[in-house]
């Protein structure tokens, strides 16, 4: 059966605003662990490290060449797709989940149409600070977060408070229900399972891309992590559900049931090359569109990495204005269907 490697980065818990992890990610490569060793026989044939790291490989000069060849062959080789998120732009579209959509469900509004939260939270990203005032901004983001996660009285009065704070009437389609404390609003973000932690988006992210690129039953061997362990019983209540439903996302994605994915198991990284693999992939990628974005010193050339992904192996959940093509790209979409699915089937949704 097919297997795939998965290595994650960027995970910091409920906290999606954490300076220092801006963003989030992981790769998923399709390699044997004997093809894995050989490849990394081949290009770090001195190498004694117990296991490839890329952080620690990518600060000596020599291992920087390498390390693009290394993914050279990995993805022109070997089925590979690598997702990254900005952790805040996540934070955002999760607000709108949670503190603004329910108000206009129970108005029998579609606030998902043609993509239009997408849209709303890329304003808000864009623009938010300027304003709305940085402080108060980033107090309302931070009381959203905590409100999700504790779940209690005083943290959903904290939320609405930081919403009244702020010049909510500015952008009011986005922050007018919570300013207004719609009952629906708070009840959504009180419900239990509803959670900040990226890690599930993440892994079902690439989930939808593995499905394509499997031609049969596929595994999934994934580094240790609690994260992976927090979601293990929903990830397998997915792979165990049976009914026969497709529902499109965008122009490219999308995904349909049953599964081919058949199981998902936890496994130590320094026994399994391919994971390592899948490591430097996703440790490459992330340093690289940090780079880009200004918000650290790569360690290496971002534009050579990059360069290395043909457009189906990198999927990315970044904030954009060009809202004319974002409405074209997602107008073909089922979000409202496909949420109210997950939610009634599995108590979660499918972001």
């Amino acid at each position: 059966m097919e297997c795939f490697s998965i290595d994650e980065s960027g995970y910091t818990g409920f906290d999606l605003l954490n300076p220092d992890q801006r963003l989030q990610g992981a790769t998923a490569v399709a390699l044997g662990n004997d093809e894995a060793a050989r490849l990394i026989r081949e290009h770090f044939p001195k190498l004694q490290a117990p296991e490839l790291k890329y952080r620690s490989l990518a600060r000596r000069s020599s291992y920087r060449q390498p390390l693009l060849e290394l993914q050279h062959a990995v993805l022109s080789q070997h089925k590979c797709v690598t997702y990254i998120c900005d952790k805040r732009f996540l934070l955002l579209l999760m607000f709108l989940d949670y503190a603004a959509e329910p108000f206009y469900y129970e108005r029998d509004l579609d606030f998902y149409k043609d993509g239009q939260n997408y849209a709303l939270a890329s304003l808000l990203y864009a623009v938010g600070p300027t304003l709305l005032g940085r402080a108060a901004f980033e107090g309302l983001l931070s009381a959203f977060q905590r409100a999700v996660k504790d779940k209690t009285p005083e943290a959903l009065r904290a939320l609405v408070t930081a919403a009244r704070t702020l010049d909510w009437r500015k952008l009011p389609e986005a922050l007018g229900p919570l300013a207004l404390a719609s009952p629906e609003c708070l009840s959504a973000i009180a419900t239990p399972g509803v959670s900040t932690d990226a890690a599930m988006v993440v892994l079902q992210s690439l989930i939808t891309r593995m499905e394509v690129m499997a031609e049969g039953p596929y595994r999934v061997d994934h580094d240790q992590s609690k994260n992976l362990l927090t979601y293990h019983n929903l990830l397998q209540r997915y792979i165990d559900h049976q009914d026969e439903v497709e529902f499109k996302q965008t122009q490219i994605t999308g995904i349909r049931f049953p599964l081919k994915l058949s199981s998902v198991t936890q496994i130590d990284s320094k026994i399994s090359p391919a994971v390592q693999v899948a490591d430097v992939m996703i440790g490459a990628a992330i340093d690289a569109a940090n780079g880009l974005e200004g918000w650290r010193s790569p360690l290496l050339e971002p534009q050579a990495v990059m360069s290395l992904y043909a457009d189906d192996q990198l999927i990315h959940l970044m904030p954009s204005i060009d809202f004319t093509e974002q409405k074209q790209f997602r107008q073909v979409g089922q979000a409202a269907k496909m949420i109210d699915y997950f939610v009634k089937h599995f108590g979660a949704k499918l972001s």
